[in-house]
């Protein structure tokens, strides 16, 4: 989130932000508020101010024997109280609603990031590797899946609804092992810690990530009164393993590397990639996380973008790496990469992973901070993620680009070891 005084002082900087996104938050009602909270508080001060004073006189009047002007002040300033009470109840009101409106607000967008409505106006960066050639019709990884004996969509639907899958042998292996193959390029080459957080969440961790207010109906909520919800991403969880903390600069940077099973209820895109593994109810990512100096983010952007795509490389996958456009760019994000990858069964580029810079926006709204030395006041960090990688995707991205004419795939060399030597992924 933003700080009150920036909207208050320079409303012009979240208008544009809000224009190069296409989003239509009503700012000029929010400054509105914020000039009658001012108002109010002024307003609140000068009867303090006076009711302070008063006190002072009326013991004064009492002394010097001038009782009747002491009981007329005494009647004043009790209605100066009752007045003072009335005011406090309408800031604190005033401000809870601020408050609320002011986590609606996106960040602002990074200088560079170019301005368009939609994917059209995303811009490429680089490519890596070239789509295969296949003398063969090519099948997508659903039927792949479904024909190799690896994926069963029916007992997933059966078990609990659409959108769900039941992997089976090697495509269980392979999910494994493509797990453990991030996780160990992460902390081994990369050096991140490797965390296992909790799976669920609560409010306030969605609220520092940005999930939450807006985006509750792309979550799962447990059944109250607990306040639990199903996490969309490890995003939350491991950024939110500093909330409300104030760091050493020593410390900095922390790169966190997590796995954790991911629930989305993907409000809104019913009918779009129903078929096979691309948009489920339930997957798997390993997310790398970095706490870094304000100053040191756009570097670490660039060192966790090229950690993600170390993983496309080990694996062989051509993709293809473009910057988001204003109007793509998530709601917390200044600036943001997506990895896309090849997929020969679409014959088309997909998202595997997007790596975004939050700059101060979610470390301000969880309360984030560290003291850049030991005379200073505390800052807020800045914070970024990104999926190395959505492993699903992964899965799907490996099934199709390593697929043989026989219908078998050929398992990546990096992958072997984690699968007791496996070469091929034959039919059972």
């Amino acid at each position: 989130m933003h700080a009150r005084r920036l909207v208050e002082d320079q409303p012009e900087l979240i208008a544009a932000a809000l224009e190069a996104r296409n989003n239509d938050f009503d700012l000029d009602s929010l400054v509105a508020q914020l000039a009658e909270r001012k108002r109010l508080r002024q307003e609140l001060e000068t009867l303090q101010a006076r009711r302070n004073a008063g006190s002072k006189q009326v013991g004064e009047l009492f002394k010097s024997g001038r009782r009747d002007e002491g009981q007329a002040l005494r009647a004043e300033l009790a209605a100066i109280g009752k007045q003072v009470s009335t005011l406090e109840a309408e800031v604190k009101e005033l401000e809870a609603v601020i408050d609320e409106r002011m986590l609606g607000i996106p960040n602002l967008v990074a200088a560079g990031v170019p301005v368009g409505t939609d994917e059209s106006a995303n811009q490429l960066v680089r490519t890596w590797g070239e789509p295969g050639s296949f003398d063969f019709e090519v099948e997508d990884h659903h039927d792949l899946g479904v024909n190799l004996g690896l994926l069963d969509f029916e007992r997933g639907a059966k078990i609990t609804g659409a959108r769900f899958t039941v992997l089976k042998g090697a495509a269980a292996q392979l999910n494994r092992a493509l797990i453990q193959l991030m996780l160990d390029l992460a902390t081994r080459e990369h050096g991140y810690t490797e965390l296992l957080p909790p799976f669920i969440v609560n409010s306030t961790s969605l609220t520092g990530t940005g999930q939450l207010p807006k985006f509750a109906e792309d979550l799962f909520r447990l059944n109250k009164p607990d306040d639990y919800w199903l996490n969309p991403t490890a995003e939350v969880p491991v950024t939110n393993m500093h909330r409300g903390e104030i760091l050493a600069a020593d410390e900095l940077p922390i790169r966190y590397a997590a796995y954790t099973p991911c629930f989305r209820s993907e409000a809104g895109s019913y009918g779009k990639d129903t078929r096979g593994l691309i948009r489920q109810h339930q997957f798997d990512k390993v997310e790398l996380v970095h706490f870094v100096r304000p100053e040191q983010a756009e570097e670490s952007h660039e060192q966790l973008t090229a950690a993600a795509e170390a993983v496309l490389q080990r694996l062989e996958l051509p993709y293809r790496v473009v910057t988001l456009c204003s109007g793509d760019l998530g709601f917390s994000a200044v600036k943001c990469y997506d990895l896309e990858v090849w997929l020969p069964g679409q014959a088309r580029y997909r998202e595997i992973s997007s790596c975004s810079n939050f700059g101060q926006f979610q470390a301000r709204r969880a309360s984030i901070r560290f003291r850049p030395d030991k005379d200073s006041k505390p800052d807020f960090v800045a914070t970024l993620n990104g999926s190395a990688l959505a492993v699903g995707r992964t899965l799907v991205a490996v099934l199709e680009n390593h697929q043989q004419a026989d219908g078998s795939v050929v398992v990546p060399e990096a992958l072997r070891p984690y699968m007791h030597g496996l070469e091929v992924i034959e039919p059972a």
